[in-house]
């Protein structure tokens, strides 16, 4: 059974008389460990199906399937549940306390999964140590590059080790060096068996993932191999192998 199962699934807004079909009936699988693109120009249903995709929305019709449980019909509490387990959120802002070093903006999602202090602060410096950043525990936002702060972003997404990890325009607002450190280390994570999910709109972003799927008027337009998927992929142990840093 594929991780994520999407039957015709449609989302329709109405705006005063208007309704926009912002999702016509879209159906798809993405299997662990995939690591995925999705494109389209602005109006498209690109940011639709990611808000879907990450349970920040609810379907007007369709089936959502996302490991085993079906995420479709949930409240809004449960589907808050859904996301603080199951998905790791990456935004191109990257959205850290701006007063809280990277190890507490790292073990967050675990406070509000009522994990216990000692086993959080390890869990988030396990994590901070597998996207490079072991020497950067205990420095503020301020005291990072962009880059660095965007990796504080992926351990953060990492730490509660969800189904998903889905990136809103992760290189946006990086220079494209460092924009292309984050592309090794998603390339790094979907190595070691992570399920990669980007929302971009640059070409040569999208062609680091095995899959490209390409959103026009609400509708998968094209499914597409990139041919940079290893042939097997493999589950990542309960100690993943660190990432060694890649510069600032």
């Amino acid at each position: 059974m594929a991780l994520i199962q999407i039957r015709n699934l449609a989302r329709r807004y109405v705006m005063g008389s208007d309704t926009v079909h912002a999702l016509r009936g879209v159906s798809l699988d993405i299997e662990k460990g995939e690591y995925v693109a999705i494109m389209g120009p602005s109006g498209s249903g690109k940011s639709t199906l990611m808000n879907l995709l990450g349970c920040l929305d609810s379907p007007s019709a369709g089936s959502y399937d996302l490991n085993g449980k079906d995420v479709a019909r949930m409240s809004d509490n449960d589907l808050a549940e859904i996301r603080n387990r199951e998905i790791g959120f990456v935004f191109q802002s990257f959205n850290l306390l701006p007063r809280s070093d990277a190890l507490h903006n790292v073990e967050l999602p675990l406070i509000y999964s009522g994990m216990s202090r000692t086993d959080r602060r390890l869990r988030a410096r396990e994590a901070l140590v597998q996207v490079g950043l072991a020497d950067r525990l205990h420095h503020r936002p301020n005291e990072l590059s962009g880059g660095q702060r965007q990796r504080v972003a992926v351990a953060r997404a990492l730490v509660n080790h969800p189904s998903i990890v889905l990136a809103d325009e992760p290189t946006g607002n990086l220079d494209s060096r460092t924009g292309q450190e984050i592309l090794n280390l998603f390339e790094h994570l979907s190595s070691q068996g992570n399920t990669i999910i980007v929302v971009t709109h640059e070409e040569d972003v999208a062609q680091h993932s095995h899959r490209i799927l390409r959103i026009r008027d609400g509708l998968i337009a094209a499914d597409e191999s990139t041919g940079r998927r290893s042939s097997s992929v493999t589950v990542p142990s309960p100690h993943p192998p660190v990432l060694p840093p890649q510069g600032p």
